[in-house]
């Protein structure tokens, strides 16, 4: 694997790293049983071990890692039925504001999600799979900051954090993952038209995804 760049302090080590392995995890570069240590994660980041122990630390309190004694951390595994418990949370959350939503795009927030769009496609074509997750991450929940409701923000933005997608990383190898990276576009489309029932319907579509082929598993 090659080095990734340095990190820099425009927020906490502890908070990059943190940030840096849970994306390995849940694009699935690491696999659940995979054994993670401070030592090779800290060469990696170019950091010191202790911000690197202090974010494993904390992932473990997430149910990321599991430690294991002198040897460092296991990655968990989320099971399907878990996994598909937090679909059907987030298929309540995220997919009703869709027609709230539909018709109030200006053309400023338009331009915003077009790009965010545009990033997603091309960090996915590129194998970029942190920056893909924070794109997509990012358009979602800035589609739902339209609501102007905070909890529902910070509750989908959790629920996110605890979503797996170990089949990520095999779908950069064929067609899927452009097929699901496009379809944010297409939502742009039907919010800006004002089709609030097809942007519903777009938004069932793709989080379905995350309990089929991005999970691993063959979708219904």
């Amino acid at each position: 694997m090659s080095a990734e760049p340095i990190l820099v302090p425009a927020e906490s080590l502890r908070e990059q790293v943190e940030r840096r392995i849970a994306a390995r995890i849940v694009s699935g570069q690491a696999q659940p049983g995979e054994v993670l240590t401070v030592p090779t994660l800290a060469g990696d980041f170019g950091v010191s071990a202790t911000p690197v122990r202090e974010a494993m630390l904390n992932l473990a309190r997430r149910g990321f890692l599991r430690p294991l004694r002198n040897r460092g951390f296991v990655v968990t595994e989320v099971s399907v039925e878990e996994l598909n418990q937090l679909t059907d949370v987030r298929m309540l959350l995220e997919a009703p504001p869709m027609r709230w939503v539909a018709g109030s795009i200006g053309s400023e927030l338009e331009r915003e999600l077009r790009e965010l769009a545009d990033r997603i496609v091309a960090a996915g074509e590129g194998r970029r799979f942190e920056e893909y997750l924070e794109a997509d991450t990012a358009f979602h929940l800035r589609i739902l900051a339209e609501t102007g409701n905070q909890k529902l923000l910070d509750t989908v933005r959790e629920l996110r954090q605890q979503t797996r997608l170990v089949g990520l990383v095999r779908l950069a190898d064929d067609e899927t993952l452009l097929q699901t990276a496009l379809e944010h576009a297409a939502l742009v489309d039907l919010l800006v038209a004002g089709d609030g029932e097809g942007a519903e319907a777009l938004m069932r579509r793709h989080l379905g995804h995350v309990g089929g082929v991005w999970s691993g598993h063959a979708e219904d």
